[in-house]
């Protein structure tokens, strides 16, 4: 029985043998992995030696450029074949061409996904191009890998980033027709993933916010967008954006708006489980509430601190460090208690309020979130500090009790 071997090239360039994923050596080899890339991308059209040579070859004169072609394939396929036999012959010689000739037990997400946009153009039935819609959003796992050895990867990525971006428009729209704001909000959040900076899928996010009566994350999710434009673009909210705020204001003033808001938001809020994730200003108020009830019951609580990295790292992936403290977070809100609280109070910084714990205790949950840290990310040479120090009345000499990581 042959194995099932699927070939990921949207997001990253990832060999599967029966779902499981494996070492890709091909990745090692720059122009090998451009010939596969530029083979697929063809769709098995026949592609002239002389036009991959002249795309493989672009940077330098080769001595004898048939033969460097020759050598390179066979490498390829050797590669291949090393993951799963009979891989290399999907590599395929025409008299002076190759093409891409998938094997029946072959998959390739690129291939699936151009085929998945056709189907969605020819689809009428409203259930079929919703169907169709979902497959999309769980095959485009990010825009198409480039190897960085070929010219119009670039052009070809783009062009499949602007076609997905205007399927997941259409599937809004197709969504708002049966007022499926829950769904528009799980498709924006999957998008969003893909394009955090795209402005309309902030906005259709804000949108089926309001109409789920969640206004308050309607504004939050206003200020993380104008933030992150602000951070990585250095620019203002759009035009659409800043409109779109204002009139999520002028709606807030209506009185019957906001008492079914609240009154929703409310009995939502007491169904979440988990920790609770605030900013910091709230997180304050909820401290000085607290501090009150401890100074009168004359109880304790501890005040955790994490800190993901070292204080003086200058060389930093932003991006990757939101994903990472966002990772971090989620963490600790699904493993934390109900009556714990979270805060993100710096770049690579997370406050928390461990109520009716002691010492021993505290050490023993801020070890635990390590360990599940480490878990999430197996592979991550950062550093994970914590610190834990109680509060309560008399303790202010006791805020740093430390163990450090």
């Amino acid at each position: 029985m042959e194995h099932s071997v699927r070939i990921q090239m949207m997001g990253s360039y990832l060999i599967f043998i029966d779902e499981q994923r494996i070492e890709n050596p091909v990745t090692r080899s720059r122009k090998g992995s451009a010939l596969i890339a530029f083979l697929i991308l063809h769709r098995g059209r026949q592609v002239p030696n002389q036009r991959l040579l002249r795309e493989l070859w672009s940077e330098n004169v080769v001595t004898n450029p048939e033969n460097a072609l020759k050598t390179l394939v066979s490498r390829t396929r050797g590669m291949l074949n090393q993951m799963a036999p009979g891989l290399g012959a999907c590599v395929v010689s025409d008299r002076g061409a190759y093409h891409w000739e998938s094997r029946e037990n072959v998959r390739v997400d690129l291939l699936e996904l151009i085929d998945l946009f056709e189907q969605i153009d020819k689809a009428r039935d409203p259930n079929t191009k919703g169907e169709l819609y979902s497959q999309l959003l769980q095959l485009y796992k990010g825009d198409l890998y480039q190897t960085g050895a070929l010219e119009e990867e670039a052009a070809y990525a783009e062009r499949l980033h602007r076609q997905y971006l205007d399927a997941v428009y259409n599937y809004i729209e197709l969504l708002r027709e049966t007022e499926a704001y829950n769904d528009i909000s799980a498709v924006c959040r999957t998008a969003l993933e893909v394009d955090n900076f795209d402005d309309r899928l902030h906005i259709e996010l804000m949108k089926a916010m309001v109409q789920l009566n969640r206004v308050s994350d309607a504004m939050a999710q206003y200020r993380h967008a104008a933030n992150i434009t602000y951070r990585y673009l250095g620019a203002e909210p759009s035009e659409n954006m800043r409109e779109f705020y204002a009139q999520l204001n002028r709606s807030r003033r209506s009185l019957k708006f906001n008492l079914d808001a609240i009154r929703n938001e409310l009995r939502q809020s007491a169904n979440e489980r988990g920790a609770f994730v605030c900013d910091y200003n709230m997180f304050k108020e909820i401290y000085n509430l607290e501090m009150r009830n401890l100074e009168r019951l004359g109880t304790t609580m501890f005040l955790g601190v994490i800190m993901i990295g070292d204080a003086d790292d200058s060389q930093v992936d932003y991006i990757r460090q939101d994903n990472i403290m966002a990772g971090l977070i989620e963490i600790l809100r699904v493993n934390l208690r109900k009556g714990d609280i979270i805060t993100h109070f710096a770049p690579t910084v997370v406050a928390l309020l461990l109520p009716t714990v002691n010492y021993d205790t505290g050490s023993m949950v801020m070890e635990r979130i390590r360990q599940l840290f480490y878990k999430r990310y197996p592979n991550s040479n950062i550093p994970f500090h914590h610190r834990l120090g109680m509060l309560g009345k008399d303790t202010s000499s006791d805020m740093y009790d430390v163990e450090d990581v």
